[in-house]
């Protein structure tokens, strides 16, 4: 025990609130005085518990019953903003889309699990997917990356392996425009191989012709080619299939594609490819399809040594980058006309 005058001393202090009573003489007190440390003054009052949350409380969303008709709208909603976008680019769509994936989003974390949820997230990917390409055409590589987050790992929910195998293909451009063109090659690689057979044979020549771009941007024109000779032999007469609205794949476009390929390869025997695409397509028939064929032309035309023709469609490009909004395009037209 401490002496005598130490303890009236702090008997003094404590009385005029000059200090806290620590453990050891608050056990003391209360077993002199017989009383509690609360009833002597020398502690608070516990704080009383909070109320147990109502059950209402507890849960405030509602939980989601999805069906075929709200499966439906969502697809048709979908479609039509992605028909919106291959007119008038990204741009102008972009906000609408991802207002739209982020609605599906909210639909889908309180949906109760089965085929109709599963379905939802199948739209979610595809929504999502179309976000991410309208944001890498807007230059946002960041957005790009992350709404192809929620793509592929919406299309693992779906069960469905060619949404997944577009929406991580797809990702792998996010890739080739950040300059990682080995990681863009390996990741759209991949994609195609875990595809397989499982999916269409359209989708499966567009993952061909995806993988051939990926080898061509590393400088690797036979293997770029042999992917695209590929793509072309397993693309079918009819290639129109409506379970995979997010595939365009013809021959015209795939001879796009090759043009666009041997553009990149600083090839000038692009240029039939690419002006046979052209004529085939028809001048404003599509805003932003048109924009980088025409990027394609300048720069095959460029390798030939014609610098003429180079900057005329150039300068149609870049016209025409501008009512899209394509800052991915404008980019690349930048580099042609101060060449």
């Amino acid at each position: 025990m401490p002496p005598d005058e130490s303890v009236k001393r702090r008997i003094a202090v404590w009385e005029n609130k000059g200090g806290a009573v620590s453990a050891f003489y608050r056990d003391l007190l209360c077993k002199a005085y017989r009383r509690s440390a609360i009833e002597l003054g020398i502690a608070d009052e516990p704080a009383p518990p909070p109320p147990a949350p109502a059950l209402d409380d507890a849960l405030p969303v509602a939980f989601t019953r999805l069906d075929p008709g709200v499966v439906a709208l969502l697809r048709d909603h979908t479609q039509s903003i992605r028909l919106l976008d291959r007119r008038l680019g990204g741009a102008l769509t972009f906000k609408q889309t991802v207002a739209h994936v982020e609605q599906i989003d909210g639909l889908l974390r309180h949906a109760l699990p089965g085929a109709h949820r599963e379905a939802a997230a199948d739209e979610l990917s595809q929504a999502a997917a179309l976000a991410g390409w309208q944001a890498l055409d807007i230059g946002d590589v960041r957005e790009a990356w992350r709404l192809h987050e929620i793509a592929t790992a919406a299309a693992r929910e779906s069960g469905q392996a060619a949404g997944l195998a577009y929406a991580t293909a797809q990702q792998g451009y996010v890739l080739l425009d950040a300059g990682q063109a080995d990681d863009a090659h390996a990741l759209i690689a991949r994609a195609r191989a875990q595809a397989g057979s499982a999916v269409p044979p359209v989708l499966l020549a567009w993952l061909h012709a995806a993988e051939g771009e990926s080898l061509a941007a590393l400088g690797r024109r036979d293997g770029a080619l042999r992917a695209l000779d590929a793509a072309a032999d397993l693309l079918p007469n009819d290639a129109q299939d409506d379970s995979l609205p997010y595939v365009m794949l013809g021959a015209g476009h795939l001879g796009r594609w090759r043009g666009h390929c041997l553009a990149r390869l600083g090839d000038g025997d692009a240029i039939d490819d690419l002006t046979s695409a052209l004529d085939a397509m028809g001048e404003g028939q599509y805003g932003r399809a048109e924009v980088g064929l025409r990027v394609d032309l300048a720069l095959a035309f460029a390798a030939r040594g014609d610098t003429g023709d180079s900057h005329t469609h150039a300068r149609r490009a870049a016209e025409l980058a501008g009512r899209t909004g394509s800052v991915r395009q404008r980019r690349r037209i930048a580099q042609l006309l101060a060449a």
